[in-house]
């Protein structure tokens, strides 16, 4: 529950990317098509970066010093990371400054994916399936939130009501790994012994 917590924190920030990214950038930035196009790639280009160089940080860090540091607490430093570049944007005059802060959040978060899909291997056992899917769903579910709740909060109390409610949901989703056992199994694998029929000559 916990891992989903964070993922559905996660899955709210990185959906803010996928559905009003561009037109924040138009409408509110007031940056023209061409700029709002080229600026609008920066956090798409970071994700594709910084996914899998977390993954690769995170396995180097979970054999030299376990999971609870390569898994949980470079989660938690991600994601954290990842708040505290989406509040410093808001504080941005110019418009090409704060979405390069703001792909540099993206960039941060998108360091911890391989984490919640490693962890919930880790911790599903034979039930891997399952927790991965509660996991995602939790994202999904947060994902068409943000659909709805980014511009209502923008429209009441402003796009930067709307990215530090992001970068709050960032806090929340980090601090949930520090409570995450690593070690911990929901499931354990249930491996019989085949039976062998020896059949005398």
């Amino acid at each position: 529950m916990l891992v989903t917590l964070s993922y559905s924190c996660f899955g709210y920030v990185a959906y803010i990317f996928f559905t009003w990214f561009f037109i924040y950038l138009n409408t509110v930035r007031k940056l023209d098509l061409k700029s709002s196009s080229f600026y609008g790639m920066l956090p798409f280009i970071a994700m594709a970066v910084f996914s899998p160089f977390g993954g690769w940080i995170s396995d180097r860090l979970t054999k030299r010093y376990g999971k609870r540091l390569g898994r949980c607490r470079f989660a938690c430093a991600s994601i954290a990371l990842a708040a505290v570049f989406i509040a410093l944007s808001t504080k941005a005059a110019d418009a090409r400054l704060a979405t390069v802060v703001l792909a540099g959040g993206a960039g941060a978060l998108y360091l911890s994916t391989s984490v919640f899909w490693s962890m919930s291997a880790d911790l599903g056992g034979s039930a891997a399936g399952t927790v991965s899917g509660v996991m995602n769903t939790g994202n999904q579910m947060a994902g068409a939130a943000t659909a709805v709740a980014t511009p209502w909060i923008a429209a009441h109390f402003g796009w930067t009501a709307s990215f530090l409610t992001a970068a709050a949901l960032c806090v929340v989703g980090s601090l949930a790994w520090l409570m995450v056992d690593p070690e911990r199994r929901l499931a354990e694998r249930s491996i019989k012994p085949a039976c062998i029929k020896v059949v005398a000559d």
